[in-house]
């Protein structure tokens, strides 16, 4: 059986620090506060902050251990003692009350957590156990206190909240929009599918549209940024959730095969162009960027997806690209697609190809009498004429100034000769209509002429000129007006 002195030594040198205190006064202090009526202690003291020091003022020390007098920076046990101040201060208010608080409701053994400082000022995270020692429960005059240092525990998971933190607050801010995902799902369906033998992914969707869908039906939305709220016009989290189907749906269908096929395929970070909707209903051009993340790859249980609308800059380029092949006053094809088309159709057809060679009458001398702004407005009526005049696959372009021309692929000299009729029909319901505005009338000269398979489309083109300026002069000797150079 272990004697007196073996029990002294385990004391002092345990390897965690250990208070032997007497804690008899504070068992007084407790039963005079309730002889007087006090019942709620946790309320007694914050009524009146000097009544926690009146407590700790009944606490005596009696011993330390040396590991105690290490953790303090303390030279001796009268060192410490004399200096408690510096060690019990700040922020131990609170879990002095807890402790307190224990010890009033009988709870004669229990642990905290809670901040000390050593002597030379370092703050100290400890773990406090209370225990009141057996035989002293009556009187509380013998009580073991031990304090386990869990400071760097404590300050490791700070770092570690704090990078959380830090990690949420630059999704939460993103300017762009990311998704969380969980697409372990996706991966269980396509493991299944390859066990089964299935080599040819491509033909498997192709055969099994439905595949698809159900993919997507099994993709789980972990979490969205507030960018991703703001691009989809929804208030919350929960309304954009339940409205998956309204964001992710038509275009969609496609673009999500061509990710499944790269999935298949081991290609874990992705990038394409997408249609997305907005809960408005509005068309988003979306470039999404789309990764595994590298400690996922065997489950795909976290996938990052993040989405750049670039709607403003497809608009953009489409404009750009209106404004290469259209004429800007009339709206009607340029010269530059004119010229290309004509390439391409003297290529690979289809014949026969009709063209109509249109030149309007009588615009220098509006330009040169009234100004250019009232010769735009005639420009302008030829735009709404032959757009009016001439459906697919037939087209019109501003070829000139006053120039103008009908490409019609796959259309005979018949055909050809229909559009010009249409195109008289509705030149003259132009002229009705501006009669009462402007009192212009509108007038043009046509050549038509009908290229077939083997022939020259260019030598057609000229053949439907010459056609036009034979009209030309006919108009000025039977109006007779003077004809400047137009």
């Amino acid at each position: 059986m272990p004697s007196s002195t073996d029990y002294e030594s385990m004391f002092e040198f345990a390897p965690m620090s250990l208070w032997l205190e007497d804690y008899s006064g504070l068992r007084k202090l407790f039963e005079s506060w309730r002889s007087a009526g006090v019942v709620d202690l946790v309320q007694h003291l914050n009524a009146e902050p000097q009544r926690v020091r009146e407590c700790m003022a009944q606490l005596r020390v009696l011993s330390v251990n040396q590991s105690t007098l290490t953790l303090f920076g303390a030279q001796s046990q009268a060192d410490l003692l004399s200096r408690l101040d510096s060690v019990f201060r700040d922020d131990m208010t609170a879990p002095v009350i807890y402790e307190l608080d224990q010890l009033w409701r009988g709870n004669l053994c229990f642990g905290n957590q809670t901040v000390n400082y050593a002597l030379d000022g370092r703050r100290l995270d400890v773990h406090v156990r209370v225990q009141v020692l057996p035989g002293h429960e009556a009187t509380w005059d013998r009580v073991l206190v031990s304090l386990d240092d869990i400071t760097e525990r404590v300050r490791a998971e700070q770092l570690r909240l704090e990078s959380e933190r830090y990690a949420r607050e630059l999704f939460e801010r993103s300017p762009v929009s990311l998704w969380v995902e969980d697409f372990s799902a996706v991966k269980v369906l396509l493991d299944d599918i390859r066990n089964r033998g299935i080599s040819d992914f491509t033909t498997f969707i192709k055969v099994h549209p439905e595949f698809i869908t159900r993919c997507m039906r099994e993709i789980r939305v972990i979490d969205v940024n507030r960018e991703t709220l703001r691009m989809f016009g929804a208030a919350d989290k929960n309304e954009l959730l339940e409205n998956i189907s309204e964001i992710f749906r038509d275009e969609m269908h496609d673009s999500f095969a061509e990710q499944l096929q790269d999935l298949w395929n081991g290609k874990m970070q992705q990038q394409r162009e997408v249609i997305n909707y907005a809960l408005t209903g509005d068309l988003l051009n979306i470039h999404m960027q789309f990764a595994v993340l590298e400690d996922r790859l065997a489950t795909w249980d976290l996938v990052l997806v993040s989405l750049i609308d670039i709607t403003a800059r497809k608009k953009a380029e489409a404009y750009l690209e209106y404004l290469g092949k259209h004429d800007v006053l009339t709206q009607l094809r340029n010269r530059a697609f004119f010229s290309e088309e004509l390439n391409r159709l003297s290529r690979k057809g289809p014949w026969p190809v009709s063209v109509l060679v249109i030149d309007m009458n009588g615009l220098k001398p509006v330009n040169d009498e009234e100004g250019h702004a009232a010769g735009d407005a005639l420009l302008r009526r030829v735009g709404e004429v032959l757009s009016k005049a001439v459906d697919e696959p037939g087209w019109p372009a501003r070829i000139g100034g006053d120039e103008f021309a009908v490409v019609l692929p796959k259309t005979d000299e018949r055909g050809a000769e229909a559009m010009r009729d249409r195109i008289a029909s509705m030149l003259e319901l132009n002229n009705q209509f501006y009669a009462g505005q402007s009192g212009r009338v509108l007038n043009l000269a046509i050549g038509v002429a009908t290229c077939d398979a083997g022939d020259q489309l260019d030598a057609a083109l000229q053949r439907a000129d010459r056609a036009m300026y034979e009209e030309k002069a006919r108009h000025y000797r039977e109006t007779g007006a003077e004809r400047r150079r137009d």
